[in-house]
């Protein structure tokens, strides 16, 4: 059973190498017993194999089968590091009844684009916040009336106080000794607070997003009381005819190329693009105010969590 957790644990470019060593150790094998038992001539008087030529076999096998290695583990290598192989994150809905803003009243009647944005997102450890899960990684742009400002931007790395998983690395690629020297999340979300301040929040899936700060306010004493806007389900409004609601699927749809898929800051641009856009769209729908994109977004929310129960 150990020898089989052990297989289980290995990665799949280990598994594939010793694969290929054990292909040219067999041939190996073939070629000694051959040059052992046929030399020369055999008992018959018939011409056997000369050995000469058994080595040169056994040379080509071994530089072939070093070569199809070596593609495979390229292509391995290049499956990793391709970011649209990896699953996207599980959907989240609940905001757990996330109250509206103090300034509420003033925003709520306002034009879309002539709002101020904060576009977020988070890399963590992994997918439970509840379950220990830690941020790792925190960063945000801003959209002032309804234009992206990449000039103004926060992006901070932050030490999850515990070792990161190799599965989570594959995605972020974000690793231990990037993060040793870093500041804990309580020295980090208070500079974010401030560069959020009283704008409103966006994220895609930002139930997730949201549900990382809120575990740490009792913590760190840094509480977002923002109003946040979710692009997943903005997107499930307009494209309700898709299936696929993931951050690449729209942006491909929508023409954008993310550069940095994976990392906090370059995702967090691809979702301003994503709503820049989704703003235009959401106009020739008659939707242009800040109140009707939250009551298209409760309604949706509603139905995705009645869907999951089916």
């Amino acid at each position: 059973m150990d020898h089989i957790r052990q297989i289980r644990a290995m990665s799949i470019r280990r598994i594939v190498a010793l694969a290929f060593t054990g292909v040219v150790l067999i041939l190996a094998i073939l070629v000694g017993a051959t040059a052992l038992f046929l030399p020369g001539r055999l008992v018959d008087g018939s011409p056997g194999v000369p050995v000469d030529y058994l080595w040169w076999i056994l040379a080509l096998a071994f530089l072939a089968t070093t070569v199809l290695w070596l593609m495979a583990d390229r292509l391995l290598v290049a499956r990793n590091t391709d970011h649209r192989s990896l699953p996207a994150r599980p959907e989240f809905y609940d905001f757990d009844d996330h109250s509206q803003p103090m300034h509420w009243d003033e925003i709520q009647g306002k034009l879309l684009k002539d709002l101020h944005f904060v576009v977020f997102d988070t890399e963590t450890t992994g997918l439970k916040p509840s379950d220990g899960d830690e941020i790792i990684s925190i960063a945000a742009v801003r959209v002032d009336n309804g234009e992206l400002n990449e000039t103004d931007v926060y992006s901070r790395l932050v030490n999850p106080g515990m070792t990161i998983p190799p599965l989570s690395i594959k995605y972020h690629g974000i690793t231990d000794d990037m993060v040793v020297e870093e500041d804990r999340i309580g020295g980090v979300l208070p500079s974010f607070r401030d560069y959020v301040g009283d704008a409103i929040l966006v994220a895609h899936n930002a139930a997730f997003d949201m549900r990382f700060l809120q575990l740490k306010e009792e913590e760190t004493g840094v509480i977002f009381p923002n109003l946040v806007i979710d692009t997943l389900l903005i997107n499930v409004f307009l494209e309700h005819e898709s299936h696929n609601h993931s951050l690449d699927a729209i942006a491909e749809r929508m023409g954008i190329t993310i550069e940095g898929r994976h990392t906090a800051l370059g995702d967090s641009i691809a979702t301003a693009k994503i709503l820049l856009k989704m703003m235009h769209r959401l106009e020739a729908r008659g939707i242009t105010t800040l109140r009707q994109v939250v009551d298209v977004s409760s309604k949706i929310e509603h139905v995705r969590k009645m869907q999951e129960q089916f």
